[in-house]
């Protein structure tokens, strides 16, 4: 992965839609001498709204002073959202993992390799099971034990983890606990789950022998952002796998890990990129 120029920059934005909205923002880049490199735009005919992300190089500016020239555009569109970070910028982000570690070995490898934008903070469990494996990359490694009983003081223990570790994304790679409504409200658009795509249906344990009792045809992965709603936040991405009857349990469940892996690190990787903006219930992703 190419590392982007100290002076490239990532504007983020999203506004109630109207006329004029590409054209300021371009005149405004082009007023500091910046010089865009990726622009994507999407304008969503069903909440009149318009996302956009723009990519661009500004040799000599600092992220103060091209905050400054373009707050105007900030206020002139009412802009819901409005975010403008180096592009070199790595997103600090801690990973959650209980005892299922296909997820947490695929993201450590890429973000070893540099296939993933990302300052790997920590790693935080509620079991001991990686600590070697998480050790062997150079990470800390915190074990949090999460009870019925002591889930308040779990929590609060995490949540004073991911402040001095200044954490800007969470994932959680098959944590294998509910989080709180308040600590979810916490998290909002900053916490990204992978789970099996088979729900609402196959709830519960051995998900994959009950698929193969049912039969299926398809199994896949789903990652989404983390809202009170048990798995249901925005999606992020999805892909799937064909299979047939002459796969059994343990080959689907085996194929199910590959396919979470593949779609939770593409999942992080657009985060981290800062390629995800929340549309309601829904993602727009420039890919």
């Amino acid at each position: 992965m190419t590392t982007p120029a100290a002076s490239s920059f990532i504007l983020t934005l999203t506004c109630a839609d109207r006329p004029g909205i590409v054209h300021a923002v371009t005149g405004a880049l082009a007023g500091v001498g910046g010089n865009i490199t990726e622009a994507q735009q999407f304008n969503d005919a069903s909440t009149q709204l318009f996302f956009m992300r723009v990519q661009f190089d500004a040799p000599g500016a600092t992220l103060a002073s091209l905050q400054a020239a373009l707050a105007p555009l900030e206020a002139r569109f009412a802009a819901t959202r409005w975010a403008l970070a180096p592009a070199a910028e790595r997103m600090r982000c801690a990973v959650l993992v209980s005892q299922f570690g296909h997820c947490l070995n695929d993201l450590l490898f890429r973000w070893k390799s540099g296939a993933l934008p990302l300052e790997l903070a920590c790693v935080v469990s509620n079991h001991s099971t990686f600590e070697p494996l998480v050790a062997s990359y150079g990470l800390p490694y915190h074990r949090i034990d999460v009870t019925p009983a002591s889930k308040p003081e779990a929590e609060a223990r995490l949540v004073s983890l991911l402040e001095a570790e200044r954490v800007e994304l969470v994932v959680l790679a098959r944590y294998m606990q509910i989080l709180s409504d308040a600590l979810c409200r916490r998290l909002a658009g900053r916490a990204i789950n992978i789970h099996h795509s088979f729900l609402p249906s196959f709830k519960g344990a051995q998900p994959y022998r009950q698929a193969f009792e049912r039969g299926v045809k398809i199994i896949g992965a789903t990652a989404h952002y983390v809202t009170t709603e048990l798995d249901e936040g925005p999606i992020i991405e999805q892909d799937i796998a064909r299979v047939d009857h002459s796969h059994d349990p343990a080959e689907l469940a085996a194929l199910g890990r590959d396919v979470e892996c593949a779609v939770l690190a593409r999942a992080v990787k657009w985060h981290a990129e800062r390629r995800v903006l929340i549309d309601g219930h829904k993602t727009v992703v420039f890919r």
